[in-house]
Order: structure tokens, then sequence, then C-alpha cells
């Protein structure tokens, strides 16, 4: 099993990646969360998680342990394969999803293109308890708590905006007593 490789990023695409290890082009499939968090300037290490099927054997790359491991539980899950895990981490961070599961916001989690309600129910079910055992960091999104303040993320994200930039925004305009509607509203004023 591979768990992490250490190199040079020699081709990067939104949801792939080749990392060059030693003159070794290993392609990874990555989330766009990854593929943002990734400068390919420099050396970069990668946590990976190998899927092997009777037709195919690919690596999945992650730039945290946090997100190889809802990764790793978002597959247990009947009905997500690899793919549709990976879309959903690039749809929300590791912090979100795991928010999502434990307050049992099935809205957030249909949101995700690809996601039904039935599916979004066997998440919450079958995760609560594993995911209520871990920590996952909120990155740089203080106050994230705040539901208003992550609605309003989710629906400028949705709407095509850089989550990087619209964290950034946010952060500028979030005052306390904000609704989700104020917060878009002077949100796209400054995106």
């Amino acid at each position: 099993m591979i768990a992490q490789l250490t190199g040079k990023i020699i081709e990067k695409n939104p949801t792939d990646l080749v990392l060059d290890v030693n003159g070794v082009g290993y392609e990874l499939k990555v989330s766009l969360n990854t593929s943002s968090e990734i400068d390919e300037k420099k050396p970069v290490t990668i946590f990976t998680q190998m899927i092997v099927r009777e037709d195919a054997q690919l690596l999945y790359g992650f730039h945290s342990k946090e997100e190889r491991t809802m990764f790793n539980h978002l597959v247990s899950v009947s009905g997500i394969g690899p793919n549709t895990a990976i879309l959903m981490l690039s749809a929300l961070r590791p912090a979100e999803i795991a928010r999502a599961i434990q307050s049992e916001d099935l809205i957030t989690i249909k949101s995700i293109k690809g996601i039904g309600a039935k599916t979004a129910e066997r998440v919450i079910v079958d995760l609560r308890d594993k995911v209520a055992k871990l920590s996952f960091s909120e990155n740089n999104l203080t106050g994230l708590g705040n539901t208003t303040k992550f609605e309003a993320l989710s629906a400028l994200v949705s709407l095509g905006f850089d989550r990087k930039t619209v964290e950034k925004a946010l952060d500028k305009i979030y005052q306390d007593g904000a609704t989700v509607e104020g917060l878009i509203r002077e949100g796209l004023k400054i995106l």
C-alpha cells in the first residue's frame, strides 16, 4: 500500500496530477480542494489511498490526512464509490462534511452533485458515530461553526466563485447578526 508520496508536480489539472518521485511519475486523482491547496512550484507531500478494482488500479491523493480519513469513511458507505467521494470532497472540506453529518444536515449533503436524499441519509446514519470520534480542523475559516457564514460560503461557491476568495471576502464582511442573504449580497459586491 502506498501511504504517501513526496516529489515534484510535473502536470496538474483540477481533478488529477502527475507527481514525479525520483523519476517515476504517479498519476493521482485529487479533489478540487487538494488541487487548490497544492503549490506546484515546490516539492510536495501527498497522502494517498490506492483503490484496486478488477479493471483498474487507481491512486487518490490528498493534501491532508484529514481529507484522506474522510475519503475512507465516505467510500465505506454503500452507494458511494471513490469518484463520488472525491466529488464530495471537492464540494466541501472534511470539516464541513463532518459538521453536516453530525448536525444531520441533509440539505448540505444533498447539495453535492450526484447525492440524492437516500444516499445523504445513508451517509449520515453510517458515519454519524465514526465522525463524532474524529476532529477536523476548520483550516482558516474562523467562525465557520456559524451556520449563517457557512451557508453563505456554500451558496457563493456553488455560484462558481473560488472557495479561498469567498472565505477571505466573508472574513472581511462578516458581523454578528448578519443574515445569509446579506452576506451573499455583500459578498457578490466584492467578488
